[in-house]
């Protein structure tokens, strides 16, 4: 009697936070986003520091031609990285028997999105003027904003690694010159980490 009355409330807790919170997350998302990252994190290195000697002091050029090329490499990362998070999401939905799109899903992008689109105005208008070194540390900062934004209308790890985010991209801000180093691991390895954590415990 007493084993059915904690499933019992196991199961009305469950319907509960289905209800009020979006709890589809895949793990296999957060991987694919941080390989996504570093690929892109790759590239971009290449293109800004491409021609310089890797042993001696390296300098950032950011002309025109530059400028196009790191926002086409941001573009495509970050359609890819958006692209398999929302197929691996998709289909941990399908399995689980739950709406992709609802109240919960447009609260948590809303919120998300706040965050994400402002900082993301702010980072192209200080790459414009020349501002490099501090455009990879803020992209962290909002980003880690962003996710502790929508980390209530989804799974409680996501506050978690939006504060990581932050947290790293002011320790970025203390280290201008290695910046897209702070964004790979950001981007990059915690996403990986993150999403291997979340994989494992939630699992299905």
């Amino acid at each position: 009697m007493k084993e059915k009355y904690i499933e019992d409330l196991k199961e009305i807790k469950d319907i509960m936070n289905r209800s009020s919170r979006f709890i589809s997350l895949s793990g296999l998302s957060g991987i694919s986003a941080g390989i996504c990252a570093l690929v892109g994190a790759y590239m971009a290195y290449q293109t800004v520091y491409m021609d310089q000697n890797y042993l001696g002091y390296r300098r950032a050029f950011l002309n025109p031609e530059t400028f196009t090329q790191l926002l086409l490499i941001a573009v495509v990362t970050l359609i890819a990285a958006l692209g398999t998070g929302i197929y691996f999401t998709t289909r941990k939905t399908k399995k689980q028997n739950q709406k992709i799109w609802d109240t919960q899903t447009k609260r948590l992008l809303i919120n998300l999105a706040i965050p994400l689109v402002a900082g993301g105005i702010l980072c192209i208008m200080l790459l414009d003027k020349g501002y490099v070194g501090i455009v990879a540390p803020l992209t962290l900062v909002f980003y880690g904003l962003a996710l502790i934004n929508a980390s209530k209308y989804t799974l409680d790890e996501i506050r978690s690694l939006g504060l990581l985010e932050v947290a790293l991209g002011l320790v970025a801000i203390q280290f201008i010159g290695y910046g897209l180093l702070f964004w790979a691991i950001g981007f990059g390895v915690l996403h990986i980490v993150y999403g291997v954590i979340m994989q494992l415990k939630y699992k299905s």
